[in-house]
């Protein structure tokens, strides 16, 4: 399958198109189109595993469920498969996690912007992120050093902390977790 040859006709690509890519193609199933997502920075990284590993040792002690790392598909829907940064699923929601995907959408989902990214982070994936019930939205901006967090509530995201630089956030669906910013923000490069 060449996607770059069959997206100027218009094709509209399925969850079935986007399994045959070969494993490990820089791709995001986005709005049946298939968007080529070119590796993150080191600093990114930096940041995703700064929050993520936290994040992951918070809930492994407190046997709160599953924090896994990207790339790993995120299955919403036929024409929407997402590779967020870091997900946690509730134990109670371990079902979800099958051999080849996620399917359906993780309790908190964290995406760290990027300039290749942040579009649809803020845009699309958003919007999907909140019609398909995931509960906490965490919007992390390597440039701004701010952190924000979305919160479903009555079937839309709402505004729940934003934080720049320094201070603390909490999340409400990982019980008892919280990090201050400058701790998701250490390592910078420059």
């Amino acid at each position: 399958m060449n996607p770059a040859a069959t997206a100027a006709a218009g094709a509209v690509y399925t969850y079935e198109d986007y399994r045959k890519l070969p494993e490990g193609s820089p791709y995001q199933l986005i709005g049946g189109k298939l968007v080529m997502t070119p590796a993150p920075s080191p600093y990114h990284q930096i940041v995703a595993a700064n929050l993520g590993f936290l994040l992951m040792k918070h809930c492994r002690e407190n046997n709160l469920g599953l924090v896994l790392f990207s790339p790993v598909d995120v299955y919403l829907e036929e024409t929407e498969t997402y590779q967020p940064d870091v997900i946690f699923i509730t134990k109670e929601r371990k079902s979800i996690v099958h051999k080849e995907k996620i399917n359906g959408a993780p309790d908190l989902v964290v995406e760290v912007l990027s300039p290749h990214t942040a579009y649809y982070d803020l845009r699309k994936k958003f919007r999907a992120y909140e019609r398909h019930g995931v509960k906490e939205y965490w919007i992390v901006d390597p440039e701004e050093e701010s952190v924000e967090i979305f919160v479903l509530r009555e079937g839309g995201f709402h505004l729940d902390q934003r934080e720049e630089k320094e201070g603390r956030v909490y999340s409400r669906v990982a019980e008892g977790f919280s990090v201050a910013v400058e701790e998701i923000f250490a390592g910078r490069l420059d």
